[in-house]
């Protein structure tokens, strides 16, 4: 028997399927992938960090808003709201974590899952701290992006040296909180003791802290100061660099944002190189990557910050050869 379709039936019939096409074909679209970006302190503070991020997953050919998508976890410095962020980065079933802004960063990511890929930066050794198995094969979900050591007592008190040779005690600022406190504190003892300097200990968890211990490098005379690398003093970073300047007290600082405030001068790994790298291995690992066979990366690169106008103010001068070795010099 054959059926005879009418044309407004036919065009009827064909609208209708039509209408079904975009629907059909938006739901064979492939989820955007998800970053789930987890922060110690708050990227505001240090965009060109965040940017390096986003600069290198674009260059792998993932942008923002287009084919990938990055929910943002901030701490603000405040170390305990860490874990409830990274649980919360996990009950969204990101597709890798990028755990920066410190070492409590990965450690938090790495309590939250054994199974999301997480990339983290740090310059303390993860072997040493439990985080990988080794520097070749990490195993497990994670893997690291080193900007180099943050132990770098040693480098950074024979720079001060060449500065304020004449200094008999210098002060070394320190977070107690600090999951590689003694690391830090053991590297400028020994480093002191090399150079002939007394070492006097500050410890400061909080802001009040900080005061106190600026209160006290007065009373003890110090000459100098090392502030240690951690993420609560960069949370505090103008406070510190004010207190410093007050006090006239010639300080060296582990990040380049310290001395562009007005501090006196930084030694510091490339942050922004880091940076980039982590970038790059969370594109890999979109891409299908295991995080456990992904080395270790540890760079190389360290950069010397100098203020000139800080070391004037402080009645300092700063030898050619130095501003010559230096990275950077701010007039």
């Amino acid at each position: 028997m054959t059926v005879t379709i009418g044309r407004r039936e036919l065009l009827a019939a064909l609208g209708g399927a039509a209408a079904t096409w975009p629907l059909a074909a938006h739901g064979q679209q492939p989820a955007v992938p998800v970053i789930g970006y987890l922060h110690g302190q708050s990227p505001e503070r240090l965009p060109h960090l965040m940017g390096a991020f986003r600069q290198r997953l674009n260059e792998t050919g993932y942008i923002e808003g287009r084919n990938v998508a990055i929910q943002l976890r901030a701490a603000e410095g405040q170390i305990g709201r860490l874990p409830a962020l990274a649980a919360e980065l996990v009950d969204r079933r990101v597709d890798v974590i990028a755990a920066t802004g410190g070492i409590n960063s990965a450690v938090a990511a790495k309590m939250a899952t054994t199974t999301i890929p997480i990339v983290f930066l740090s310059g303390d050794d993860p072997v040493k701290l439990g985080l990988v198995a080794s520097f070749n094969r990490p195993g497990g979900n994670v893997t690291v992006v080193s900007p180099g050591s943050t132990v770098l007592g040693a480098k950074r008190l024979g720079l001060l040296h060449d500065l304020v040779p004449g200094a008999a005690l210098i002060g070394h600022l320190v977070n107690p909180n600090s999951p590689d406190r003694d690391v830090q504190l053991r590297d400028a003892e020994e480093a002191a003791r090399t150079l002939g300097w007394q070492i006097h200990v500050v410890y400061a968890g909080t802001e009040r802290d900080i005061d106190a211990g600026f209160a006290s490098l007065v009373r003890q005379k110090a000459g100098a100061l090392l502030v240690s690398s951690d993420p609560f003093f960069d949370t505090r970073r103008d406070q510190i660099v004010a207190l410093a300047a007050h006090h006239a007290i010639p300080t060296m600082y582990a990040q380049r944002p310290y001395v562009a405030a007005g501090g006196l001068m930084s030694y510091a790994p490339s942050f922004a190189e880091a940076y980039r790298q982590a970038g790059i291995y969370a594109a890999r690992i979109l891409k299908g990557a295991k995080p456990a066979d992904l080395p270790v990366v540890q760079s190389s690169k360290f950069e010397l910050v100098i203020n000139m106008k800080t070391a004037k103010a402080l009645g300092i001068e700063v030898p050619n050869s130095m501003q010559l070795l230096a990275d950077e010099v701010i007039e």
